[in-house]
Parts: structure tokens; sequence; C-alpha cells
């Protein structure tokens, strides 16, 4: 059974930082691409970032220079560090393993930016 458990949201202040993490467990871990979406109240789920395998990484414009993906493919964990945290940054975190053949999710884990 596959399982990807989200870690590490909570509430931060604009400017403050914090680090999510996905372990996963039931999957050949280095064979997925390892992507990190997030959904706002009333908006559609975008993508964050992604990692492949061999740690080639990709992100959407809107994280770029304040966010870093990263894997340990020992731990079957994929990071998420995010700095310079905004206010539109408000959002259950979601972290997806997928390749060809197959997808999956976890629960999320919520981030909230409050001052």
């Amino acid at each position: 059974q596959v399982q990807l458990v989200e870690s590490g949201g909570g509430l931060v202040q604009p400017g403050g930082s914090l680090r999510l993490a996905c372990e996963a467990s039931g999957l050949r871990f280095i064979f997925y691409a390892m992507e990190w979406y997030r959904q706002a109240p009333g908006k559609q789920r975008e993508k964050v970032a992604r990692i492949t395998g061999n740690g080639i990484t990709k992100y959407a414009d809107f994280v770029k220079g304040r966010f870093t993906i990263s894997r340990d493919n020992v731990k079957n964990t994929v990071y998420l560090q995010m700095n310079s945290l905004e206010p539109e940054d408000t959002a259950v975190y979601y972290c997806r393993a997928g390749n060809n053949l197959n997808e999956h999710w976890g629960q999320g884990t919520q981030v909230t930016l409050s001052s």
C-alpha cells in the first residue's frame, strides 16, 4: 500500500520560512518524480515544484528563488524549503509521486501566513 505523508506545515509570519517533508512508503521511490502542489481556498490546485529521481528540478515562476525542492532517496522523503513566505503562499500543500504508470497523492499539510 502506497502512502505519502506530509508534515511541516503551520502558521508563519510573512517573510518567514518553513520546511515541508513528504515521506513515501510502499513504492520504489527513486523511480518516481516527486512534486509539490498547493491549493488555496477558492482556487485550483497548482504545481509548485518538481524533482526527478536523479535530482533535476523545476519550479513555478511564482516560487523561483524562494522555494527549494530536494529529495533523499535513502529516506524516501522529498522536502520543500520555503523562504521569504508571502500571504499568497497560504494554501494546503500536497506532495505527489508520479511516473508513466502511476500517481499517488498525500493528504496535504496546511501552510498559513498570518501577521
